[in-house]
């Protein structure tokens, strides 16, 4: 299951830097898939579609820090529990109910934004 930031964002910061897999996005922030991964240029993801691992995507959120679903595996393969929950003054990093996923999935996405 990704983490989501909930409205009660504060917009500290806090979380963004914890981030292993850079996922994390300030608000209006354009966001790429090889923002701290291995991936570059033209790349099949684990649903099958092809994208460019370079070109900017549209922000998710234009007013708060945000997190990218595709990008996020709750630090399984980095740490013991997700890091920018952890951090977050607010409690306002929770598990996103529209993006669940089990430990396995996590783990497959980590090996594939890392050791493309």
């Amino acid at each position: 299951m990704a983490i989501i930031i909930t409205d009660e964002c504060i917009n500290c910061g806090a979380c963004e830097p914890e981030c292993p897999n850079n996922a994390i996005y300030e608000g209006a922030d354009d966001w790429r898939y090889k923002d701290g991964t291995q991936l570059r240029g033209t790349v099949i993801l684990p649903d099958g579609s092809e994208v460019d691992a370079d070109a900017a995507q549209e922000p998710i959120s234009d007013d708060l820090y945000y997190i990218v679903p595709d990008k996020c595996t709750e630090c399984k393969g980095f740490h013991e529990e997700p890091q920018c929950a952890a951090v977050c003054p607010v409690d306002c990093c929770v598990p996103d109910d529209n993006h669940v996923e089990d430990e396995d999935t996590l783990l497959k996405r980590q090996s594939f934004l890392h050791n493309h």
